[in-house]
């Protein structure tokens, strides 16, 4: 960078750090600083250009143009080439305007005469905040140094805008963080709370992004990145061999800890007037940018690493680690952008629910979620910039949807529904010792789905029966490498005895898809969800599904054992693994180990094919379990991750319904024993269809045994089987309408 540009940016933002740290009120600053603006830029016109609200930007603060403009003049993002800046997140560097693509005249502001315009966004990390903008008579483009310079200026106002700067009473722009804000994303784990933010990683404040020494910044700079890279070589010297893909990592972050490109464009920055910090968060967001317009998974991947990397760096230099003191408020609603399970299980069940800006319905953290039975919304974008420790939220994970910083009227509602379902909890209660048997005298059984220990005094509060399915893989996400087979034989010796002989189906280990273990993480799936996975990785790693079935008969101690290999999509892989801990039981007698009394061994029927098995499947299995998840997204060829499909297929479709109800005739036909596994498990409506369908046996959390049960004790099946088939020979492709009705007719209110 030429040192006579490098005085001049340095002098602009010497000049707007100074008008920042004058006692006046917001618009009085924002007003100041275009003036300086276009007098160092040598334009005629500088325009700030704020969002009012998500789609809104607002003319807040001009020289040049007409004053009278100033908070009057709005436009849509997308809307003429300020709009199209905030919609693509790039520069318009134009010498002729009004030609321009997009372009569109505001007479109000008097910008006619002005050719050049150079529109820059001014974001923070990828949210972007606002619009700056240059314009002049004279009909040119801004140089290379012009633009680097606004730049840089752009920056320091994304950060000032952040901690406040322009907030006030006198037609300053609103403050940040205060108003209500509603997120919308999808269920992981259904329920509702009210509580207080707890971010998992609060963001870094930079409150000093103008330095006056250079030189001071770039020993800052330097020696922090010091520090960082022999951190990044500590960890890899703690990489056990064959722990390759944590390895990959880390030698990506080696790889840009020692990039001089990233340390010669941060250096750069320095120079122009900016500290250490902000020259960090500067390419940082540069980074967040490309991240987004990046099609290629593995590009994507490094970006990501760049943008942690950045993270551990700006902790270092500010000495904000993640352990801020902040202290766990009072009802903490957990606010991550994602979660590793070892780190969620940390946080204990003080937790009240969980908002995430990725995950997914089948993550470890949505099993965290079930197990804890505390509602989970994913998919809530935005949230972690939007929100600060402590602010009031409300998690609806029924619906989907997140109230951060809630009006009264909205926490009222909110509350009013809480008193309701903790009401009808106290009428379940009176339930627990009563058997799920309906008016025509079927008994359906209730068992209780499970995955950590925490779990299992559910079994007798929630009234189940038995623990319907016992998710395995939780404790081999929380570590590193693969658990001792000592730990799991302890682990699930513990879990039979908190059961007190009653029957725990153990589902081996249920991995691939959204659930990828560090350790033996496939290399291309590009469709997971069909990929590589459950019982594929169990037969092809038959080292680990050896030990976990060896450390399940060790578990049983001469006890009845329970095992279900999941996913299974064929005979062949059933035989093939029910042959395994048949070879591995025969093993542990002749080692002298006392084997299970009583040994089951069962399948989940997950692909439409495994319905259409030969007999001899149905005959060798001893009972099968539908996990009604993954079922409905292979029958309807509708990814369960996906929003725009998945929520188009209801359980209650009448071909879902008869398919089930196919598979419990085949079920029964050779006296296999077959129960409903899933979310719709435990949903009244769905529950109850699926009881009428001839599913004897429902699989659930803890908490919705009492609802269900409430309904199947005052509900005739064989009156629900003729309303769903009535329907069906009217036409109806789902049966919900009808259902709510008949249930609606017999007193059920929704």
């Amino acid at each position: 960078m030429p040192q006579h540009l490098e005085s001049e940016s340095r002098k602009l933002l010497g000049r707007l750090r100074d008008t920042l740290a004058e006692d006046s009120a917001g618009q009085t600053r924002l007003d100041r600083i275009t003036h300086l603006i276009a007098d160092s830029m040598h334009t005629e016109v500088c325009s700030i250009y704020l969002f009012r609200d998500e789609e809104t930007l607002e003319l807040c603060a001009t020289e040049g143009l007409k004053s009278e403009a100033v908070h009057q003049t709005r436009m849509r993002i997308g809307e003429g080439l300020v709009g199209r800046v905030a919609r693509t997140r790039s520069m318009v560097n134009t010498a002729d305007a009004p030609s321009e693509r997009g372009f569109r005249y505001m007479p109000e502001t008097g910008e006619e005469i002005f050719s050049s315009f150079l529109g820059l966004p001014i974001q923070r990390l990828g949210e972007i905040l606002g619009v700056l903008v240059v314009q002049s008579k004279e009909a040119r483009a801004f140089t290379g140094d012009e633009v680097y310079a606004l730049e840089v200026v752009a920056m320091v106002l994304a950060e000032m805008t952040e901690l406040g700067a322009f907030v006030g009473d006198d037609g300053g722009i609103p403050a940040l963080h205060q108003h209500p804000v509603m997120f919308r994303g999808a269920t992981g784990q259904e329920g509702v709370a009210e509580g207080h933010v707890y971010l998992h990683e609060p963001r870094v404040v930079i409150t000093n992004p103008v330095a006056d020494d250079p030189e001071a910044e770039t020993v800052r700079l330097r020696d922090a990145v010091d520090h960082l890279r022999i951190s990044v070589d500590d960890m890899l010297a703690n990489v056990e061999p064959s722990e390759k893909d944590q390895r990959e990592v880390l030698e990506a972050y080696r790889m840009f800890a020692n990039s001089r490109g990233w340390m010669r464009r941060m250096e750069e920055d320095i120079a122009s007037g900016l500290s250490a910090e902000a020259a960090v968060e500067k390419e940082q967001g540069a980074a967040r940018s490309r991240l987004a317009t990046v099609p290629d998974p593995y590009m994507r991947e490094r970006l990501h690493d760049l943008d942690d990397l950045s993270n551990r760096l700006l902790r270092i230099l500010t000495g904000q680690g993640k352990e801020t003191g902040a202290a766990m408020p009072e009802n903490p609603i957990l606010v991550a952008r994602n979660i590793g399970p070892g780190e969620l299980l940390d946080y204990g069940k003080d937790l009240k629910g969980i908002v995430l800006e990725q995950g997914s319905v089948g993550s470890h953290a949505a099993v965290v979620a079930r197990a804890w039975a505390i509602p989970l919304v994913i998919h809530a974008e935005g949230i972690t910039t939007e929100a600060l420790n402590g602010n009031a939220i409300l998690v609806d994970g029924d619906q989907g949807v997140v109230h951060l910083r809630p009006e009264d009227t909205v926490a009222t509602a909110f509350r009013d529904k809480i008193a309701m379902q903790a009401e009808a909890q106290k009428r379940f209660a009176g339930l627990v010792g009563l058997p799920a048997t309906t008016q025509c005298g079927r008994r359906i059984a209730l068992h209780m789905n499970a995955g950590l220990m925490a779990d299992l005094p559910s079994l007798a509060t929630s009234g189940a029966e038995g623990v319907g399915l016992f998710r395995t893989e939780l404790q081999f996400l929380i570590r590193n490498k693969v658990p001792r087979r000592g730990e799991l034989a302890s682990l699930y010796a513990r879990v039979m005895d908190a059961a007190r002989g009653k029957r725990v189906v153990f589902r081996t280990l249920d991995i691939g898809s959204d659930k990828v273990l560090p350790y033996m993480k496939p290399q291309d799936e590009p469709n997971p969800a069909m990929g590589w996975r459950a019982i594929r990785v169990g037969l092809d790693k038959r080292g680990v599904m050896r030990m976990q079935l060896q450390a399940l008969i060790r578990a049983a101690a001469g006890r009845p054992l329970t095992v279900m290999f999941p996913f299974v999509a064929q005979f062949d892989e059933f035989r093939e693994a029910r042959e395994m801990i048949e070879d591995v039981m025969e093993s542990e007698r002749k080692l002298g180990h006392v084997v299970p009394s009583k040994l089951e061994v069962g399948a989940m029927l997950e692909t439409p094919s495994l319905a259409f098995a030969p007999d001899l499947f149905f005959e060798q299995t001893d009972f099968i379990s539908i996990g009604g998840n993954d079922l409905k997204q292979f029958f309807f060829a509708a990814d369960r991750e996906n929003e725009r499909v998945r929520r188009r297929y209801d359980t209650l479709n009448y071909s879902f319904l008869s398919f089930i109800r196919q598979i419990v005739t085949r079920c029964d036909q050779f006296d296999t024993p077959v129960s409903f596994c899933g979310e719709d498990a435990g949903r009244p409506l769905e529950a109850v269809a699926l009881a009428a369908m001839g599913v004897r046996t429902l699989s659930m959390r803890p908490a919705s045994i009492g609802p269900v049960k409430a309904l199947l004790r005052r509900l005739n099946l064989d009156e629900v089987a003729k309303v769903i088939d009535s329907a069906a020979n009217d036409g109806a492709q789902s049966v919900r309408g009808e259902l709510s009705t008949y249930l609606a007719s017999q007193g059920y209110i929704a």
